[in-house]
């Protein structure tokens, strides 16, 4: 039977309570030590050995799917389309989307000129938030949950 390793921040916290457990003891180990006892524990000859092999913590994906209907504001404009890429960035907490909108949205807040665009992409968070915003201050783009 094979039996799956913790993830790394389970392994990390796990060297975190033996180094503490050892301190109340009387025998202080370094955060080092303690990180190659944890692997030993685990039959890794050492700690880098052991972090190659254990999995990684995934980050939680967005509300948000390839294909699926979303609706929120660009730019301050309300909008409806479809989902066209999503791809986490390095991190794992910020994720780059692509919609296409249904009706072109006008990005262009002059009365004598407009702009429209029908597809965009941007950076989000998991909520659907952009980190960049306008002079105004608000968020690029905000997606509808």
């Amino acid at each position: 039977m094979t039996r799956s390793l913790p993830t790394i921040d389970e392994l990390k916290l796990q060297a975190k309570r033996l180094r503490q457990a050892m301190t109340e003891r009387g025998a202080a180990v370094t955060h080092g030590a303690a990180l190659e006892l944890v692997a030993q524990q685990h039959g890794a000859r050492d700690w880098n050995t052991l972090s190659a092999r254990a999995p990684r913590d995934q980050p939680k994906p967005p509300f948000f799917a390839v294909g699926e209907r979303v609706r929120g504001r660009y730019l301050g404009q309300s909008f409806e389309g479809r989902v066209l890429s999503l791809a986490t960035l390095p991190g794992g907490d910020a994720y780059k989307i692509s919609i296409h909108f249904n009706e072109p949205v006008d990005v262009v807040t002059f009365d004598s000129f407009s702009a429209y665009r029908s597809r965009i992409t941007a950076q989000i968070d998991a909520n659907g938030v952009s980190p960049r915003k306008t002079s105004n201050g608000q968020p690029h783009l905000v997606l509808e949950h």
